[in-house]
């Protein structure tokens, strides 16, 4: 069966509401949040790849979870698709929804989060600011490389 962004949604929200009229106030709201409704109708088959990204984030808050854990939100998305994304994830952040985010896009990570914990064969490497971890001598060598250094 072929879903629209409201139908994907709405399946998150089953996890707080108790009706289905619930669920969909929850869904719409949701959908609302990550600037989606416009398109809610839309098949999500025909999405890019950026709207698929805040339709998944959509129906995550649909459920309206304190936290939100996201994996590799941002990869294979555009430079620009990406600093879309991040102005959503701040307003989330803004609205007190603790965001714990595993990504290796460096570059846009140190402008979103407030902390950073580097992991590197399964184990802590360091953990801190955004300013101390991209100084870090550890995380250049497993992470960034020689030419992060060089910027």
């Amino acid at each position: 069966m072929r879903m629209s962004v409201a139908e994907n949604v709405v399946v998150g929200a089953f996890v707080r509401a108790s009706t289905d009229e619930e669920a969909y106030r929850l869904a719409q709201e949701a959908i609302e949040k990550v600037g989606l409704s416009a398109i809610a109708n839309r098949i999500a088959s025909e999405l890019t790849s950026k709207e698929l990204r805040l339709m998944e984030l959509a129906r995550a808050l649909a459920g309206q979870p304190q936290l939100l854990l996201l994996d590799e939100t941002l990869a294979g998305l555009g430079q620009s698709e990406a600093e879309e994304l991040i102005v959503v994830l701040k307003r989330l952040a803004a609205e007190d929804i603790t965001i714990v985010i595993i990504e290796h896009t460096m570059n846009v990570m140190v402008r979103l989060v407030d902390r950073f914990v580097v992991l590197n064969h399964g184990k802590v490497l360091t953990e801190g600011s955004p300013e101390s971890i991209i100084r870090d001598k550890s995380v250049v060598e497993a992470y960034l490389g020689k030419k992060w250094s060089a910027a």
